[in-house]
């Protein structure tokens, strides 16, 4: 389920190469998205083709076109005028606003069937997409995976193994020493590389400016950037039914 920003990906692996690949599951609901704005546009008056959607944006204000809140786009005509620009001035109305609601909270809703090779999903917001690609989302994430095993005893995810599964595994715990992660949260682990991260590591003096900048001056710099993270068992998922 997708509105707004968010946006929401898996992650797999490619069982030849072993490489983490993304797989965007969802679209932004903005003006980039060619359903979304004929979808708009069809909801109002011909009369209004050339003002519902200006600079890319909602009536020239909103950039996303799905959002829960930011009722000034969605309440009547009359209670925009009557309280709202009572209270709070006619600037307060968007302009060119004949025939509300404009904006929605109806979500989109995607359907993905699991497999073993998806390991993850990440649900975030703008405010990381605007930073770092999905495709680099998936490597820093599985970075931190692989790393992370090395944080924590070695345990067989199945009876039965042979010793050739066994010592593929030990391989994997060997190369995740490489990638010892400094957080033990892989969103926090995101967050940091996302406003910290250069070509040669992380600057520990770009990241302490972004995260102090005033609240006047933020939005200018970054947006908000919210992150979830979910894990999927390979095992559980190997022996699903189909």
């Amino acid at each position: 389920m997708c509105q707004g920003h968010t946006l929401k990906l898996t992650q797999r692996t490619l069982s030849d190469t072993n490489a983490w690949i993304a797989n965007k599951l969802t679209q932004e609901h903005n003006y980039y998205n060619k359903t979304e704005v004929e979808r708009i546009i069809k909801e109002h008056p011909y009369n209004e083709s050339s003002t519902v959607i200006r600079v890319g944006r909602l009536l020239g204000q909103l950039a996303p076109f799905r959002a829960m809140g930011d009722f000034c786009y969605k309440w009547s005509k009359e209670i925009m005028y009557s309280l709202v620009a009572k209270y709070f001035s006619e600037n307060a109305v968007p302009p060119n606003y004949h025939t509300p609601p404009y904006l929605t909270a109806i979500p989109e809703v995607i359907h993905h069937r699991l497999t073993p090779r998806d390991k993850f999903l990440v649900i975030a917001s703008d405010g990381l997409w605007d930073i770092i690609s999905p495709l680099e989302v998936v490597r820093l994430v599985g970075e931190h995976m692989s790393g992370k095993l090395t944080l924590s005893p070695l345990k067989l995810p199945r009876r039965n193994m042979s010793l050739s599964e066994i010592n593929e595994l030990l391989l994997q715990r060997k190369e995740g020493l490489k990638t010892k992660p400094k957080d033990s949260n892989a969103a926090t682990h995101l967050i940091r590389n996302a406003l910290g991260g250069t070509e040669y590591g992380i600057d520990h003096s770009e990241l302490s400016e972004m995260l102090s900048l005033p609240d006047e001056v933020v939005r200018v710099f970054r947006d908000d950037i919210t992150i979830t993270i979910v894990y999927f068992d390979s095992e559980y998922l190997r022996h699903c039914p189909p």
